[in-house]
């Protein structure tokens, strides 16, 4: 039988701390099958009995994002983390996780993505459909155009690239790479592409592309390998 640790970075804005956490190895035994057995038996390394670890989850299949973290200090999501592979990659029986950094802390895990939601509304994300739907069929689009669309539709908005991007920090008003990638999946929908203009002046302004500096990290972390620096790209010559 074969132990590892959970090395978890917990607690409270300005009170955080670490904590142990031994299990032993499953098959295909992944992140958050781990933390679901520590919250049927909260007890550390140490033997003392510790509060619920609080961490967030819903499809358990990469598409919601919602359990991003940070798993040997790369941002990722918990439920395709495979313990045993960690293990491999690392070298050694310990696995650290923490909580994105680049958004506010509400508990241990969990942090708000608000600022990448209030992002999207920025960039007025969204197809307007009032009335549109009484013309009948929309234009038809070529298979190339719809390949690009469909890899950019997979976005969950989970926060890795923001993560890992060194220009969203707290001297950045920078949106991140998601929402600039989402304005050229709207701007080539047939009838997206009618507020084009605006989405485009939201990222002539300071919190659009001229705060990119093409670290390139985005692409490097993006669990869905959306190719975001491309995205970046089209939506310079655009604008």
């Amino acid at each position: 039988m074969i132990k590892f640790t959970l090395k978890i970075f917990r607690g409270i804005p300005h009170n955080q701390y670490w904590e142990e956490f031994e299990l032993t190895l499953k098959p295909f035994y992944n992140i958050i099958s781990a933390l679901l057995d520590v919250q049927k038996h909260p007890y550390n390394k140490k033997g003392e009995k510790v509060t619920p670890i609080s961490w967030e989850q819903g499809c358990l299949e990469e598409v919601c994002g919602s359990c991003s973290m940070l798993i040997n200090g790369k941002p990722r999501q918990a439920c395709t983390a495979l313990v045993e592979k960690l293990i491999q990659e690392k070298g050694c029986s310990t696995i650290t996780l923490a909580p994105l950094s680049k958004f506010p802390l509400v508990k241990d895990l969990v942090v708000s993505r608000q600022k990448m939601f209030e992002a999207l509304k920025q960039v007025s994300a969204w197809v307007e459909v009032d009335g549109i739907y009484e013309k009948g069929f929309a234009p038809s689009q070529s298979a190339k155009v719809q390949e690009i669309r469909y890899i950019l539709s997979t976005c969950m908005t989970c926060g890795c690239c923001s993560e890992a991007c060194p220009q969203v920090n707290d001297h950045s008003s920078f949106m991140g790479p998601a929402p600039v990638s989402q304005v050229r999946l709207f701007n080539s929908h047939p009838t997206g592409k009618e507020q084009k203009e605006k989405r485009l002046r939201v990222l002539m302004k300071e919190e659009g592309l001229s705060n990119c500096g093409n670290a390139q990290n985005c692409a490097r972390v993006c669990p869905k390998e959306i190719p975001l620096t491309e995205s970046i790209g089209v939506m310079g010559r655009e604008i």
